[in-house]
């Protein structure tokens, strides 16, 4: 090649034999679109891990936070299980705002917070009197308000019946013994729970291929659900053999099994709420778990159930 052609040649594009420069700078260009979309390799790895040290500092944080007030004894446990409450029934009500009902959220709030106070006041009878109060007021506000309709009122009662009077369970399991004993069978109850959506998790990633409910929570197998359940049954096995000497072998796996059960109910249902008005979260309380309702929707009826066997089952 002439000297004149190579000058030529240049002047196109190159000599054929591009510089080491300008082969990364083409690479680079090539991966331009991909990298704004954040879709590169080690972007994604870098965003995963950001996300899971998220998800594991709150969880920690709020393991501790939980634990702390379990242990001081029963009156940190009803105040943050009032403030807990009231979160979660404020959740919901801003699930119900995105569906287009308008909920009384003063009433509805105030006895959110009200439920936690009256089962460590007085159990039951307090729990009672503050629910007749709630729809008495509900009434009320439909009687003398010509705008609120029926399905308002009954968002506005049924949100703190599904969020305070159920987490008020917790209250109620602490307050039998102010002592270690009452702290460790309410923790073992959080603790069933949390290892029934962590078995349920676990197994259903490794060999889940049967969908629970595909329309409502999609992840959910068949698998993972009695993965759970077996979790759960763990749990309540070892309650009886070193924690708790009054609960027997037969009612350990029976309160396994029932509290499991609704444990996945609760979640389910929390999830069909979410659906019927498409989010993904009820809240951003909590970075990399959503919202406080998405932290306890198991904790609700589960914590419920495992109340009622105790103190049916004569534990409590």
């Amino acid at each position: 090649m002439t000297q004149r052609e190579h000058a030529d040649q240049e002047k196109r594009g190159g000599t054929g034999l591009e510089r080491p420069i300008d082969l990364l700078e083409n690479r680079r260009a090539s991966k331009e679109e991909a990298r704004a979309a954040g879709d590169l390799k080690g972007q994604r790895a870098r965003s995963s891990a950001e996300r899971l040290l998220t998800r594991t500092t709150s969880g920690a944080i709020y393991a501790i936070v939980t634990l702390v007030c379990l242990f001081v004894g029963p009156l940190t446990t009803t105040v943050l299980i009032a403030a807990e409450a009231w979160l979660c029934c404020s959740e919901f009500f801003r699930i119900c705002r995105m569906g287009g009902r308008m909920p009384n959220e003063t009433i509805g709030l105030a006895a959110a917070l009200l439920f936690p106070v009256a089962a460590y006041a007085n159990g039951l009878l307090a729990l009672t009197l503050v629910i007749f109060v709630l729809l008495m007021t509900s009434a009320c506000w439909y009687v003398f308000t010509p705008r609120a309709s029926i399905a308002d009122v009954a968002v506005t009662a049924f949100g703190p019946l599904y969020t305070s009077l159920a987490f008020s369970s917790i209250v109620l399991v602490r307050s039998y013994d102010a002592g270690l004993s009452g702290a460790l069978v309410t923790l073992g109850i959080m603790f069933s729970i949390w290892g029934n959506d962590a078995m349920a998790y676990f197994v259903g990633s490794a060999i889940g291929a049967h969908k629970l409910a595909p329309r409502i929570s999609p992840s959910k197998s068949v698998e993972g659900f009695f993965g759970g359940i077996v979790g759960s049954v763990i749990v309540w096995v070892i309650m009886a053999l070193f924690l708790v000497p009054d609960l027997d072998l037969a009612l350990a796996v029976a309160c396994g099994l029932v509290v499991g059960i609704a444990s996945v109910v609760g979640d389910l249902f929390e999830s069909r709420l979410k659906r019927g008005v498409g989010v993904k979260d009820s809240g951003n309380l909590i970075p990399g778990h959503g919202g406080l309702l998405d932290r306890s929707d198991s904790m609700l009826f589960g914590g419920t159930a495992a109340y009622f066997l105790l103190l049916f089952g004569g534990v409590l």
